[in-house]
């Protein structure tokens, strides 16, 4: 729940920050802060042996993981709310489960259950019923979908990737060094596509990204990976529960409607949740 609720948060505080700053600009920022934050706890606080250093082929892995995880997943989730709607945002979350199915059934042979593969169809009705409001409107356009859904293929081979590897390092070195890295990867892009005159280093921007580098990234991330190391496909079901948090905060926040298609397509949302959910774990990921 912590997790749905914090991740959910992340479309409102973004559209907030890229009235400030140019949106790739915001990312690496939030970006720096967030590897910081937890690299620093990670070395000074917890400076046992198993908080060491990545070895070998573990900074391959870490960066593979950084650039689908962070550069492409993030950074194009946070360029897409200059062109779509921060409820959409949120409900974007949703199509996760069924790509994270689909990817793991070809790269890692998990077969999935019927009630996953109901639960998930029960839930994308619910966003597809939801979101037809917010196409009619003027507050997204066909690139801000294009690239959210970019963004949701990218973190959903990321947390299938995940599943893969036989993690030696601590969950929360694993996060601090794939946002470092994934930072790293984006910076090329953000120094030669940003136009550094318009940003506006106010009160609004700092809110901003602060909201997103330490709940969001920090909280958040640390709460998503300990649900990966359960199942991935199950750990999924909860991006179901995003839009109810996120189309509240759309509302609250930035007067966002919440419509008749909002409230029917969240009880689709959470009935497909709660049917995908059911039963023991069926894959876990390769993290010791």
């Amino acid at each position: 729940m912590l997790f749905s609720m914090l991740w959910a948060s992340a479309s409102v505080a973004t559209k907030f920050g890229v009235l400030s700053v140019e949106p790739l600009v915001l990312a690496n920022i939030r970006f720096f802060i967030a590897s910081v934050l937890l690299l620093g706890a990670a070395y000074l606080v917890r400076p046992d042996a198993s908080y060491r250093l990545p070895q070998g082929v573990e900074w391959r892995q870490l960066a593979l993981f950084a650039f689908l995880n962070t550069t492409l997943y993030l950074g194009l989730f946070v360029f897409s709310m200059k062109f779509a709607a921060a409820g959409l945002g949120s409900l974007a979350t949703c199509t996760n489960p069924l790509m994270i199915i689909l990817l793991s059934a070809w790269w890692i042979g998990r077969k999935p259950s019927k009630q996953e593969l109901l639960g998930v169809l029960l839930g994308m009705t619910g966003v597809g019923i939801a979101t037809y409001p917010l196409l009619e409107g003027s507050t997204t356009s066909l690139t801000g979908i294009v690239l959210l859904s970019l963004s949701m293929l990218a973190i959903s081979a990321a947390s299938v990737y995940y599943a893969t590897v036989r993690w030696q390092l601590p969950t929360m070195l694993i996060n601090g060094w794939q946002i470092a890295l994934g930072g790293l990867l984006l910076l090329p892009f953000t120094l030669t596509m940003s136009d550094f005159s318009q940003s506006h280093w106010d009160a609004r921007f700092w809110w901003s990204v602060l909201w997103l580098s330490i709940p969001v990234s920090v909280v958040s991330l640390l709460c998503w990976f300990y649900l990966l190391q359960a199942d991935t496909v199950r750990a999924s079901m909860w991006l179901f529960l995003c839009p109810l948090f996120g189309f509240f905060f759309a509302w609250w926040l930035l007067d966002e409607p919440i419509t008749g298609y909002t409230l029917a397509g969240t009880v689709l949302v959470v009935g497909g949740l709660t049917l995908a959910r059911p039963g023991k774990s069926t894959l876990s990921t390769g993290r010791k």
